[in-house]
Formats: C-alpha cells, structure tokens, sequence
C-alpha cells in the first residue's frame, strides 16, 4: 500500500479503468506509512513478535479448479527487522498515562509558523489566501477502519496560496505580529525545557513517525507529477530551510543560493569566488566536456581535488551539494547531481527541498483520493490468499481472498512484501538501516527554532556509508512543540543499530544522568529512539521472480535515496505496460469545460432535476490506499 501502488491506482482509475485496492494491514501507506507516537509503540510491538502466521484455514484451496494453478501469498511482512527501542529522557512512570484525544488537524492557515508552500505555482505562495474549502473525510477517519493510535491525514484540502505566511525573499516564513523569536540557547542545560517520557505518550498524536525518511526535489518526478494531476490541491508542504555539514566534528550550515554564498561568514572572499566559479561551471558542464573528460574514470572527489578549490569547499560540494559517496561516484554522477541540487533551487525557497506537513506518508493517501474521487474502490484488513493462474493461457485470472471469494481481473499489482518466500527464492535484496529519534533541541541553534534542516554525515569508518540524517520541527505536524523529530537513514552494513548509534553518539547526547561533561550538555539530549532495518527491492528485476506470469507486477517497497524518483518511474513503466495509448496521470477535467447532452442540460435549466454529472466528484468517496491493486476494464 506504498507509493507506487498509490499512483498506479491513481493513474488506472484516471483513465478509466475499474480498481479495486486492498490491503491486509489495519493501516494505510505500507512501509510508507507515518504514525502517532501510540500507533509506532504498536507497530514496534507488532514487528518484534517473531512467531509466524499459521494457516488457520485453508478451505480456499478447494476453490482451485483443475485446468488452475495457484500462487501462495504470504500472511506475514518480513520486510521489518532488528527493531529496537530505548527511552533515555526522565523516565517517570508512564503507567496510566493516555494519549490525549484525537486533535483535530487544523488548517494550515491557522498554525502559527506553518508555512504551507503548494506545488502548484513556481513561486511561494505570498498573495491573499482565499477562504478554507470544505473539509473532507480523510481515509483512515473512514468508520471502523482507523486503527488505534494511526496517523491522522490533512483533514483539509488546500490550494495554493491557503495556508502561506508572509514569505521573504529567500523562501522562509517572517515573524507574525506580536510574536517574537527565540534566542539561540547559550547555556543549554539549564535553559532546557525538560520533556518526561508521559509528556510524549500524553501528545502523541502531535506525533507524526514516518517509517522513511524523505524529501521532496523541487524539480523532481514527484512534485511534476502531483501538479500535473493536481494532486498538489490535497496536500500541503512546507521547505526544508537548511543544508547543515558535518565537519571537524561541528555541525555547520552550507551556503546553497547565490546570495547564501555572499553572505556566508564561514566563507574567505577566495573561497566564495572559487565556489560560485565552480556551482556555475556545473550547471552547464556538457557544454565544457574538455574540463572533467580526463576524470571520467575516476571518482569525483578526485576530480575536485583538481579545481583548485579548498578542503571544506570540497566537503561540502561532496556531501552537501552532490550528496554522494567519496568513494563509489564516478565523476558524471557527482556532475549530474550537484546540476540537479543547484537547478532545484529558488523554486520554492533557499534550498531545493520540501517537506509535506503532516508526514511522508500523505502523499501516497493523496493519490489513493484521486483513485477514489473516480470511482477506486479500496479495503483495509483484506488479506489475499493467492493468485490464480489459468494454465490453459499462462496468465493471472483471480485472486482468492481471505473470505474464499474470487476476484475476477485483467491485471494484478502487488507490493513485493506480499510474495511468498517460494516465489522469492532467487531475489537477492538490499537492507535500509533506520533511526527515528525525538530530541530537546535542534543540532544546530539559530535565531529561529522552527528549522527543517538536512546532514549529510561522512562515513565514521573505512566501508561504512554515509548516513542522511533529516531533522523535523513542530511546524511540520510531525512531533510536540519543544521537541524535535530526527530521522537518519543509510544503507545497511550490519543492523540498523551497529550502522547509526555512533553517528547518534557524534551529534547527540545518549547520557541519562545528570553529571555530564560540558562538551555533552551542549549537545541535544535524545529523549527516544528507535532503530530498524527495511528491506529495499527497488534494484529487483521482474524476472528475479519465480512463477510470476505477465500480467502481474511488483512494486518495489522504499529505497535508501534521498528523493522519490524510483517509486515515480516504477509506477509509470508498470502503467505503461499495462495501457501504453493512454496518458498517465493526466490533469482533471475543469468543472467549468464538461460538456453535457442537452437531454441532462434542459431539465437542469427548467429547475427539474440535479444531474449527477454536476458534481463528478461529489459521489466518490475519499478513501486512501490499500495493498495490490487489481484493476479491469470498464
């Protein structure tokens, strides 16, 4: 029930098709999902049970007919493992303690320090919000489906220009009246606000965890894609305001804009001059191939060394700007990727990332509203037992649900933690190692405490990775106000916890106990974390699978990289192979351009009757996503 799954269902629906999207989870998004701080509790209790699902029932199997074939699913995901969680805040009895109710999600309009930028527009919206549009019913508010403790989606629809405040020229939000900010905290320790491990079951639901860590490239597939369907008008994004590096074990902010450079103080006037010369020689460097040809077969922090440009110049166009291992990138990939970060900027803010509010995991309930407003139909808790093949034709024919019944279809996708370990004998997959921490304090005090900021940390040791740590404040409705939400992410060498703490332990404080070192009470104080490993079958190829016949697809499930190129380009190949006449995703129509018979136009223009055409929309409900998606011709 990703992303792509999402944006398949979407895109069939869009074109006409008839989809039926289901789901055996009690929750909606997969291992895209974002959850409270109760519903994570749960999901952490949920995937440290090791026992496995036996088949309790299998009358479905007489359903197979004799000329049929059928292709076991798996009842457990086991894309989830070493999951660990530790509270080091005050650990006062939480016994008793609930999560306070559910908090409606208020309009974007209406939270102070929220700037809501849509992609719908090239510029930051700053122009007169026009009034809230009605509020709609989020999928997981549907009745009898919300499990306990679950995320909540955007309960409202927004457009661009709802929910901006003044904007500057660099993108960031400007002081509402009366307000003013915080000082950067000088004496950290005393001057802490101390948050106990109730106060954080007490606001849960000001939580909102993502199980991946991700942003949005403003020039991205992703953001092209949700203006073009005009998907953009059911979420709300805000940019992320920093580009922080590790360096010399400090914690520094990296100039990105033209006028980021200039003012930078951290930079020599030799060094601003060396570093404009060489971010305006990348974003036309295959008009110049005479100055990296040489270099081609070799890394790009060698081909930097040869522009004369210093060592921290050179580590923050490596891990900042490029984002890119030291190591393994080949001087091409470093080009193309720092052109891609620099074109990505100003189109929104100083930097060339968003970050939708509320979570990650509103963009796939986003698509799953489109698959529903033209008629998706979608199934939480429906676990599907197998495929059914037609060994006459060598195609997928049905599915056998958990009630036994047959769903008829002409084609089947389904997300890859849904195979069985028969049909994945041969797959070779790669591991994500993840962290999620909530902490007192930012890992980098500014005037303003309301920063999104990303860190590319260097590899700690010779064969590790580096590792992407995002850090989210309480105006992007991910976590309580006087907290922040941490994310770190990085590809897996050993468990997610061998992978991460040390990076933890560089820029955070871990000690519970009052008497620390100076040097550790600067540092922001981890209050929780939690740490796991998630599989990554983005790099599978189809035919890795075995007995899988042509009209069924895998969507791969989250992948370590930055952006959501992957899940894009993966729904649109698997939508092209199935329809390629018909368009993918393309825009709605405009209510005003419906053209009606003259059989429904009289009788409305006599006051006789509603036609239902009227209101297209109006008779869909608003679901969110679900499983495989099983999808046929209208």
């Amino acid at each position: 029930s990703g992303l792509p799954e999402s944006i398949i269902a979407a895109a069939c629906a869009r074109s006409g098709q008839r989809v039926l999207h289901v789901d055996s989870r009690n929750y909606y998004g997969g291992n895209w999902a974002s959850f409270s701080f109760s519903g994570l509790l749960s999901w952490i209790k949920e995937n440290q049970q090791t026992t496995d699902l036996s088949d309790e029932c299998e009358d479905w199997r007489k359903l197979i007919l004799e000329n049929e074939e059928a292709i076991p699913l798996s009842r457990k995901d086991k894309t989830i493992q070493h999951v660990e969680d530790f509270c080091f805040g005050d650990q006062d009895s939480a016994d008793g303690v609930e999560e306070a109710g559910a908090l409606p999600k208020l309009p974007v309009f209406g939270a102070a320090g929220a700037e809501g930028v849509s992609p719908g527009s090239e510029e930051s919206p700053a122009a007169e919000s026009p009034g809230p549009e009605p509020e709609s019913r989020e999928p997981e508010q549907a009745p009898g489906t919300e499990p306990e403790g679950a995320a909540q989606g955007n309960g409202t629809e927004t457009t661009p220009g709802n929910g901006s405040s003044p904007t500057t020229a660099a993108g960031e939000a400007t002081p509402e009246p009366g307000k003013t900010e915080a000082a950067p905290s000088e004496s950290s320790a005393q001057e802490r606000k101390q948050i106990t491990y109730s106060q954080i079951v007490r606001e849960g639901r000001r939580f909102n965890i993502d199980l991946v860590s991700k942003l949005l490239y403003s020039r991205g597939l992703l953001i092209d894609l949700l203006i073009k369907s005009n998907v953009s008008r059911y979420a709300e994004f805000k940019n992320a305001t920093r580009v922080l590096a590790f360096r010399e074990g400090k914690v520094e902010q990296v100039p990105c804009s033209r006028a980021d450079v200039f003012n930078s103080r951290q930079l020599t006037m030799v060094e601003k001059r060396m570093l404009m010369k060489f971010l305006t020689f990348c974003l036309d460097y295959e008009e110049h191939p005479e100055e990296y040809q040489d270099y081609e077969n070799r890394t790009f922090a060698q081909f930097l060394q040869t522009r004369k440009l210093t060592p921290s110049l050179q580590h923050f166009i490596l891990h900042s700007i490029a984002m890119v291992s030291e190591t393994e990138c080949s001087t091409l990939e470093g080009l193309q990727a720092t052109k891609k970060f620099l074109q990505c900027l100003g189109r929104y803010g100083n930097t060339p990332f968003l970050f939708p509010l509320y979570g990650q995991g509103e963009i796939p309930q986003c698509f799953c509203r489109l698959c529903a407003v033209f008629g998706g139909i979608y199934c939480l808790r429906h676990a599907v037992r197998c495929l059914l093949l037609d060994r006459a034709s060598g195609r997928c024919k049905a599915i056998v649900d958990h009630f036994g019944q047959r769903i008829s279809a002409n084609y089947f996708i389904v997300e890859d933690s849904y195979l069985s370990e028969s049909t994945c004998t041969n797959v070779c997959y790669r591991q994500i190692s993840r962290a999620v921490l909530i902490t007192d304090q930012s890992v980098l005090n500014t005037d303003s405490e309301q920063q999104v900021s990303i860190l590319t940390v260097p590899p700690l040791d010779q064969g590790k990775a580096a590792v992407c740590v995002i850090e989210l404040c309480s105006s992007t409705m991910t976590c309580m106000k006087d907290t922040y939400l941490v994310h770190l992410t990085c590809p897996s060498t050993k468990t997610a916890r061998e992978d991460l703490e040390p990076v933890v332990q560089k820029l955070f404080n871990l000690n519970t106990e009052k008497e620390t070192e100076n040097e550790e009470l600067e540092k922001p104080r981890v209050l929780w974390a939690v740490y796991f490993n998630m599989r990554d079958s983005s790099a599978v190829e189809k035919n890795s699978y075995a007995g899988l016949p042509s009209n069924v697809f895998v969507c791969s499930g989250p992948d370590s990289a930055l952006g959501n190129d992957c899940a894009v380009k993966q729904a649109e190949t698997i939508f092209r192979e199935m329809f390629p006449t018909e368009e993918f995703c393309p825009p709605p129509p405009n209510p005003e351009d419906i053209i009606y018979d003259e059989d429904d136009i009289e009788p409305e223009e006599s006051g006789l009757s509603n036609s239902p055409e009227a209101k297209p929309e109006s008779s869909a409900e608003e679901s969110s996503s679900g499983g495989g998606a099983a999808v046929t011709k209208e």
